[in-house]
């Protein structure tokens, strides 16, 4: 009876618990440059002054915010120039890094460079993350420099825009 019973249930084992929390819901809007400043801080320079995020060229961008259960969980600020998109300040909250929110975001302000005609969307990455830019299909231009002892690399990704408005 025992083995009978053993053998009866020996296909359900192993078994495993999914322990991880559920999806967050991530929803992406246009924000005001000052709500950037605070996830830039937190996540790229900590240890500055709120006021030193502000940069000179936030007037001319359009500035992005992804919110996972009503709060600001990461932000990016994307500038035109023609048919070429530069973002700038991609910052995740540090709390929710691995979720996915920089994925998103990322997708949505290059599904916006080709809804607006774009044909290339780049960003000066710090080296450290260039992995994640190259699972986005960005490619590595080779253009290197350092600034305030940061090494950063130009990368780009060229896109299709989409010309139906």
């Amino acid at each position: 009876m025992k083995g009978e019973v053993a053998n009866r249930f020996k296909n359900l084992l192993p078994f495993s618990f999914n322990l991880l929390p559920p999806k967050k819901m991530i929803t992406i809007e246009q924000i005001t440059p000052e709500l950037t400043w605070r996830l830039r801080r937190d996540a790229l320079y900590p240890g500055q002054k709120l006021f030193e995020m502000e940069m000179e060229e936030d007037s001319d961008g359009i500035h992005f915010g992804a919110f996972t259960d009503d709060r600001l969980a990461g932000v990016v600020s994307l500038f035109q120039n023609g048919q070429d998109f530069q973002f700038r300040k991609l910052a995740i909250d540090p709390s929710l890094q691995g979720m996915r929110i920089g994925s998103a975001l990322l997708e949505y302000i290059t599904a916006y460079t080709q809804e607006n005609g774009g044909t290339r969307i780049w960003c000066n990455a710090r080296v450290s993350a260039s992995g994640f830019y190259l699972k986005a299909n960005f490619i590595q231009t080779g253009k290197l420099f350092i600034k305030k002892g940061v090494d950063y690399e130009m990368m780009e990704k060229a896109i299709t825009p989409i010309l139906n408005h």
